[in-house]
């Protein structure tokens, strides 16, 4: 080569470099600048994603290790998901519930029969599942239980994340979810997370439900006490109160279990239900429950203009479907079983503890080494994306169609990265 065709090869290669900053800065940019601030993500601006990978705009591709919260499951595009949504498309997207639909009923059959409930009630979000839920307990309460009008209590965890509206965050021990944002809805008590004492006191004659995630995982990934779910349910049977188990995140395969309560072979009264039910694609949530506590629903009393349409619908029947086959919780309890043995042996040496339950995983960092923050930023220079969580620690949920050799990258990240910290 010579040293003109070498020079002017450099800069070709600086003038690319060059572009691609651009090109990211200019997204970084105009979010910024015309998105509100309610997210601070690391900077990385993705493009496309495949299976548990994504590609940025300058073509660097990442360990997908959030996977949208859990939202996808079932990892980016997945071939199934993508052809069933591009049949519905073709045929019907919305009606709303003014009119019936050739999707809504197979779904809330299938969906119905997976949570061994005898109904769903489908909406969009899963803030609305969740809002859903306790509309229904709160009604139920009255009609069911006898408790006096407007006197509805409903007991909730602290260190909860159930959602982000004004009568969920009213129930919320995380400051930045309620500073300024008050005045705050009543009819709630909250309870120390695990503590099966503390919450046996807080329950009343107004008492409708206990509404619980059977594992935190916004919190970090925390696994409750062994036998505690156990215990709620008992106690819940006890003085009729419905326990309402938010498995937003947990459920759906996650755990290694079609649900957390699984995992104590608790049946909960209501199932609270989103993120991987929408398959990555579409947002779908809903809860499920009998009879004898859904049919308190009449019509005009709730409702949602996209709950249930053609297209959520066909959706979420291609996920359940996928789910009955058990493929997908044997393949979270097999991976979190060797992403487990890989993380262990990090404690003492930058972690302080790791929890893990099927794949799904929250490390504590030494505070002595980095932040959590840090700790995320410095994967996202080793290909991994993950997201921190109250400080001192990182949450990983790897789509469950990651391999072994992608969870050895991971690994292998999180070492690089200790060791440098250190």
């Amino acid at each position: 080569m010579t040293g003109v065709t070498a020079c002017a090869t450099m800069t070709n290669m600086s003038e690319t470099i060059t572009r691609h900053q651009t090109q990211s800065a200019a997204h970084i940019e105009l979010t910024e600048g015309y998105a509100a601030h309610n997210y601070h993500p690391l900077r990385v601006v993705l493009a496309k994603g495949e299976g548990a990978w994504v590609t940025d705009v300058e073509g660097n591709r990442y360990l997908d290790c959030l996977a949208g919260y859990s939202a996808l499951n079932f990892g980016h595009g997945h071939p199934r998901l993508l052809a069933r949504a591009h049949q519905q498309i073709d045929t019907l997207t919305l009606t709303s519930r003014a009119f019936y639909n050739d999707q809504l009923g197979p779904f809330a059959r299938d969906l119905a029969a997976l949570t061994g409930k005898e109904m769903i009630l489908p909406m969009n979000s899963g803030a609305e599942a969740v809002e859903t839920a306790i509309k229904v307990s709160r009604k139920w309460g009255y009609l069911t239980k006898g408790v006096p009008e407007s006197q509805a209590t409903i007991v909730a965890m602290e260190g909860n994340f159930h959602g982000r509206t004004t009568t969920i965050v009213s129930f919320s021990t995380d400051p930045d979810a309620t500073k300024d944002y008050a005045p705050f809805t009543p009819g709630f008590r909250l309870v120390p997370y695990g503590d099966i004492e503390a919450l046996r006191s807080a329950i009343d004659d107004t008492t409708v439900a206990v509404l619980l995630e059977p594992i935190q995982g916004e919190g970090g990934v925390i696994i409750p006490p062994e036998g505690f779910l156990q215990d709620v349910r008992t106690l819940c049977n006890s003085t009729n109160t419905l326990m309402v188990a938010d498995e937003i995140q947990s459920g759906l395969a996650r755990t290694g279990k079609t649900f957390a309560c699984d995992h104590e072979d608790v049946v909960p009264d209501i199932y609270v239900l989103g993120k991987a039910l929408g398959g990555g694609l579409y947002p779908v949530s809903a809860i499920a429950a009998d009879v004898d506590v859904l049919g308190v629903i009449t019509p005009g009393t709730h409702g949602s203009t996209f709950g249930g349409n053609p297209l959520a619908a066909a959706i979420g029947h291609e996920v359940v479907a996928m789910l009955q086959t058990g493929e997908f919780q044997e393949r979270a309890a097999s991976l979190g079983a060797y992403l487990a043995d890989g993380l262990q042996s990090m404690v003492g040496s930058g972690f302080e503890a790791v929890r893990t339950r099927g794949l799904w995983a929250g490390i504590d960092i030494d505070p002595a080494i980095a932040t959590g923050r840090h700790v995320t930023e410095a994967l996202l220079g080793h290909g991994v994306l993950a997201k921190e969580a109250h400080g001192q620690t990182v949450r990983l949920a790897p789509p469950l169609v990651a391999t072994e050799e992608d969870l050895d990258v991971l690994v292998g990240a999180f070492r690089a990265v200790i060791t440098t910290l250190a």
